[in-house]
């Protein structure tokens, strides 16, 4: 009875795994602008079957939560490719190829062991979301600071020692996650990041926050919760955006705890962030 049902799953996962299984659907502006998906989530895949990479209109195509451990240089047929998800995989390198996935718009390559990323991602000027968490990540290629359309950049959980330079030019990023790393400073060049929404430098041993950080005005969520600091910047307060002292790791606003501050601002912390901007502000010589 066992083989019987072991024969059945393996029958059905194939069935999975053929050109039949793309899913096609068409929007209402007609088939000219028809999307297609493939999705082989979850199916203890180590080798992508050929003929995936001869479905030339594919735009999103999920390979996430198998056992992949290198990609063929196949990927760049797929020109159409909008949305690519890699996570959970076991891939060490991205092949250089998929610098030619030119209207790739979302990236997921997180939670695999990746040591480097290909400079020929740079080439893919349309990514707006990269997330490249939990990997064994160092540093990034400085062509990638052509990625001008880039919205969202997820490096949380690497090995990374400095915020890479390409990042600095990336003037759309709105999300940034560089928590769980080896920081031990975010640079002055954080104020180039202008739009820059959500911040997150958590898990780490950064001492200070640099004063230029406050001229990121449309900060809404900066977490820097567990690290070293013991000191604030005296304009901390002209993120006025930041609206509360924030507990929860979804909240928006401030994000400060286990952290060795000096007296007064833990007292100053207790009674809100008001209390705490009012006391900066003074600080600062603005009496108001």
């Amino acid at each position: 009875m066992g083989s019987k049902q072991s024969k059945d799953k393996r029958t059905k996962e194939q069935k999975q795994l053929t050109p039949e299984a793309v899913q096609v659907t068409h929007s209402n502006q007609g088939p000219r602008t028809r999307s297609r998906h493939l999705s082989l989530v979850l199916l203890g895949v180590v080798e992508v079957p050929p003929h995936v990479w001869e479905l030339l209109e594919l735009q999103r195509l999920n390979l996430s939560q198998n056992c992949l451990s290198t990609l063929p240089p196949a990927l760049g047929q797929l020109e159409h490719i909008v949305v690519l998800n890699l996570s959970g995989n076991r891939l060490t390198c991205l092949p250089k190829e998929i610098g030619r996935l030119r209207n790739l718009k979302i990236l997921f390559a997180n939670m695999n062991a990746l040591t480097a990323v290909p400079e020929e991602l740079s080439l893919c000027g349309k990514l707006e979301v990269l997330s490249l968490s939990h990997n064994l990540l160092e540093e990034l290629p400085v062509s990638l600071n052509d990625l001008a359309f880039l919205r969202k950049l997820n490096l949380g959980s690497n090995r990374i020692a400095h915020i890479p330079l390409c990042v600095f030019s990336m003037k759309c990023l709105d999300f940034l996650h560089v928590g769980s790393n080896r920081l031990e400073n975010i640079a002055e060049t954080i104020q180039y990041l202008q739009n820059l929404q959500i911040l997150i430098v958590e898990y780490n041993n950064i001492h200070a926050l640099p004063k230029t950080l406050c001229s990121v005005t449309a900060l809404e969520l900066l977490n820097v919760d567990h690290n070293c600091i013991q000191a604030l910047p005296d304009d901390l307060y002209k993120l006025s955006r930041l609206r509360k002292i924030a507990m929860h790791p979804m909240d928006t606003g401030l994000h400060i705890i286990h952290n060795p501050l000096a007296r007064p601002l833990p007292q100053m912390l207790d009674a809100g962030l008001d209390a705490l901007f009012r006391y900066l502000k003074d600080k600062d010589g603005n009496i108001y």
